[in-house]
């Protein structure tokens, strides 16, 4: 499976003020503590960067690839400029994160992934809103699909994204996105690939319950079908799963606590989960 570094975000307290002082250090440090924990492809989210974005984008695309330049990127921003910025300066095949069925976003991101060359997120919801169901997502994925064509972007380069939401609000929605995922292998041959944003389903959560809950349903999405993940690759029980480590994922029980609430057997509750 693929491993997504998620940690080079803007949101971030220490990385987030050393983009924006061009401080190199913090930077640096961080994409190689996520390579050394074990991730495949580092993501650079600069949120909307409203201001200076291509200026940031540029920047700190260049400063990772300074010091790792044999890994990919995969670059967040909702600001086409700074997107295009990071993408012309991006040494190995980026990966653009992320775009959805909505039809002003394929007009802006799948151009850049023809340009480029790049691998592009499909978020698999709609101007709508958030699907509901698996069903939706599915209808979802298959505009995405049909905009690929259109725009010329083979779809062997598309990630679709089931998009999960916090178990702590819409518990149910865990097993729509993983029925999603399964889903979408059927949507074509060869199958699509798929990823999620591993983090999206403990937000909120107490900080005790978050590593437990993100191996718990990792280890039931991989079965799914999951081909990749944006998350922490410096998250023990996370890794172990994309491991198989079962010695240390046994060792830990509140991964059985936690895929009982993923799987809807069990309301979330804080203290059950601690």
């Amino acid at each position: 499976m693929l491993v997504i570094g998620e940690k080079i975000n803007v949101m971030s307290k220490t990385i987030g003020p050393a983009m924006r002082e061009r401080d190199p250090g913090p930077i640096q440090q961080m994409a190689l503590k996520q390579i050394e924990g074990g991730a495949n492809v580092l993501d650079i989210n600069l949120g909307p960067a409203t201001k200076g974005g291509p200026e940031m984008m540029e920047y700190v695309v260049v400063t990772v690839q300074e010091a790792a330049p044999d890994t990919r990127l995969c670059l967040d921003t909702m600001n086409p400029l700074a997107m295009e910025a990071g993408l012309k300066v991006c040494n190995l095949q980026p990966i653009i994160n992320s775009t959805s069925a909505e039809r002003a976003r394929l007009e802006t991101f799948l151009p850049l992934a023809r340009t480029y060359e790049a691998e592009i997120i499909g978020l698999a919801m709609t101007e709508a809103g958030v699907s509901r169901d698996a069903n939706e997502r599915v209808m979802a994925a298959t505009e995405i699909m049909a905009a690929m064509m259109e725009f010329d972007v083979p779809l062997d380069r598309l990630y679709l994204d089931p998009l999960l939401l916090p178990v702590s609000v819409a518990q149910q929605q865990a097993m729509e996105a993983m029925e999603a995922i399964s889903m979408f292998k059927m949507l074509n041959e060869p199958p699509l690939k798929s990823v999620v944003g591993l983090s999206n389903i403990y937000n909120g959560c107490p900080e005790a319950v978050k590593s437990p809950l993100a191996a718990a349903f990792l280890s039931l999405l991989i079965p799914a079908g999951l081909d990749a993940a944006i998350m922490d690759p410096n998250d023990v029980l996370q890794m172990a799963v994309v491991n198989q480590d079962q010695a240390t994922l046994a060792a830990d029980d509140t991964i059985a606590k936690s895929m009982s609430v993923l799987k809807n057997e069990t309301l979330y509750c804080n203290s059950y989960l601690d």
